[in-house]
């Protein structure tokens, strides 16, 4: 009895369980039509969550161009491999494979991949040759992927690397133009939906959330021609003068825009790493120094403007030297008398005393800071020094004479630049421009008469008598300016030079304006006339020449002149002042 009513329980337990699985069955089978059929939403949400991601639509970085729609720096694309730590390391036993086909170390790359377990993206090496990407997703590891970048490259490597600077990794820039520019030449990455399979792969593109924007192409100033020679021409000079740097402006003095920016020593900028210590700086820019004798011709500036001299003023100059508040001020030798215009021909140290003397020192200030000295130019580019230009009320006398020899007193190449270009454009300073075709910023400073007075008086500078007869090129007339400043150190000025050359051609309608700057030449040869005047003719006369410029001395060509030397006079030094012992620190001629 008991039997049966233990074989009757079980068949009764037996059959609840079977009809309640049934109606479970039956529940989940109607839910699942339901889901299915009628209410899809919850499943496609899942699905979404698993399978459905969003993704960026990488963007090209704008081309930066030359005037000439030359090339200067260009993205191009490139592969970057990433890996999803969680999918990876459940087939770690494949680390090593995918090691070797990184070219990088075992042990490091899963300790890399160990440590960011909980995350579903690291880059395992950015900017890789596409076929070399290609090569390693042919492997077929699980949760490693690729996707497509950009790279800057620069065509021109170090000849444009100090204007152009550089970017980052992540394509934006750092340095230069490129961090000027940045946001117009970075443009917007879009935004995509994608399904991806199991193993990561995209198996279909759902929906565009935002369409990419390219940066926009930039054309710069710069002449790609213009720049070479400048570059070429400022090495020859360092390596023949045993110079340590330099740097070169061109300057179109009409628009301002800047046609060649040249520092040595210079970098690549396709492999930075390889670069030394402050190759990067552009010096042209973020230097100062005291620019020395080229000073004078906006001292004479300021003179012609006071009306009480003009360009055949007679000034003495004997003995050779004069006195200031017991510091010595002295001439390479006794010019005897000179006129104003001899003042910059022979670059009389003295006779530019006398000048600013003869002034209120609130005019020579005046003049100077309307020529742009002690502010930025204006240019834009990233660290532009502003250079130094004292108050007027912390001159003393001393202060008053060296700073009318170049002394007491910073400028940059770029603000060189400018200041001469406004002498030759009839006293109108131009804001200088590294943008082609831009809009003309400028104010007159000097009267355009006077202006045309400083030209024709710069020009006996590259005559027979002056200092920089190596400036010249044939059939163009020169104005220009040398100077040879001593470099100030800790406790005093040093017997290491600074070679400078500031120059307006051609004369008669000047169309460009050009600063060279050598420092620290070795050897006897270290003036300005003989170290930075070279550059100059070798880069004018390729670059009038390219820009089409007509000559305007003609004749030039026809005549059979004689080898051009620098002129020397019977103590055997060149037409430059020299350091004197015992002088006003720092007082170096042209």
């Amino acid at each position: 009895m008991r039997s049966r009513n233990r074989q009757y329980n079980v068949r009764g337990r037996a059959l609840f369980v079977g009809v309640a699985l049934a109606f479970a069955s039956s529940a989940l089978v109607a839910r699942a039509g339901y889901l299915q059929l009628v209410n899809n939403d919850f499943l496609q949400q899942q699905g979404d969550a698993r399978f459905l991601r969003e993704i960026p639509i990488p963007v090209s970085r704008g081309m930066i161009t030359d005037r000439n729609g030359e090339p200067l720096a260009v993205s191009s694309p490139v592969e970057s491999i990433w890996a999803n730590p969680q999918a990876l390391l459940q087939h770690a036993g494949r680390i090593p494979e995918l090691a070797g086909a990184l070219r990088t170390d075992e042990a490091a790359l899963a300790e890399r991949i160990q440590a960011r377990a909980d995350r579903e993206f690291v880059y395992l090496r950015r900017h890789m040759n596409p076929d070399d990407a290609e090569a390693i997703l042919a492997l077929g590891i699980p949760g490693v992927h690729s996707q497509r970048e950009f790279r800057r490259f620069y065509p021109q490597g170090e000849v444009v690397a100090h204007v152009l600077g550089f970017t980052n990794i992540d394509e934006r820039g750092q340095e230069g133009l490129e961090l000027a520019f940045d946001e117009w030449l970075t443009g917007r990455e879009g935004r995509k939906r994608i399904i991806r399979d199991r193993r990561g792969r995209i198996v279909e593109n759902v929906d565009l959330v935002r369409a990419p924007e390219p940066g926009r192409d930039l054309a710069l100033s710069i002449d790609r021609r213009i720049q070479y020679l400048a570059w070429r021409e400022l090495n020859a000079a360092l390596q023949r003068h045993d110079a340590s740097a330099g740097s070169v402006v061109v300057m179109d003095v009409r628009s301002g825009e800047i046609l060649a920016m040249v520092n040595a020593p210079s970098y690549n900028p396709n492999a930075r790493h390889t670069a030394q210590r402050g190759a990067m700086r552009n010096r042209a820019v973020t230097d100062v120094l005291e620019p020395g004798s080229v000073i004078k011709t906006l001292t004479v500036a300021a003179a012609l403007e006071t009306g009480r001299v003009t360009p055949e003023t007679v000034v003495p100059t004997s003995p050779g030297f004069m006195t200031v508040h017991r510091h010595t001020v002295r001439d390479i030798r006794n010019f005897g008398t000179l006129s104003v215009t001899g003042l910059l021909t022979k670059s009389s140290n003295v006779a530019s005393v006398k000048l600013a003397q003869d002034m209120p020192p609130e005019h020579l200030f005046d003049v100077l800071n309307r020529f742009g000295l002690g502010q930025p130019t204006g240019s834009g580019f990233p660290g532009e020094a502003a250079g130094v230009l004292p108050g007027v009320r912390n001159w003393g006398p001393v202060e008053r004479a060296t700073i009318s020899f170049g002394y007491g007193v910073s400028t940059t190449p770029l603000q060189l630049a400018q200041a001469y270009a406004a002498i030759g454009n009839g006293g109108r300073l131009v804001t200088p421009t590294f943008v082609h075709g831009g809009q003309v910023q400028s104010r007159q400073i000097i009267d355009p008469q006077l202006a045309r007075q400083l030209v024709d008086m710069l020009e006996t500078v590259t005559g027979p008598e002056g200092s920089a007869t190596r400036a010249r090129v044939m059939g163009y007339r020169v104005a220009g300016k040398t100077g040879t400043s001593r470099k100030a150190s800790v406790g005093g000025y040093q017997r290491r030079y600074l070679s400078l050359f500031a120059g307006l051609v051609p004369a008669s309608d000047p169309r460009l304006a050009m600063v060279v700057v050598v420092d620290d030449p070795k050897g006897e040869g270290y003036f300005g006339g003989l170290v930075a005047a070279p550059v100059f003719a070798g880069v004018m006369d390729g670059a009038l020449r390219l820009l089409d410029v007509p000559p305007d001395a003609s004749e030039q060509w026809y005549a059979q002149l004689p080898p051009v030397v620098a002129p020397v006079y019977d103590d055997g030094a060149p037409a430059e002042a020299e350091v004197v012992p015992g002088a006003i620190p720092g007082s170096v001629g042209p």
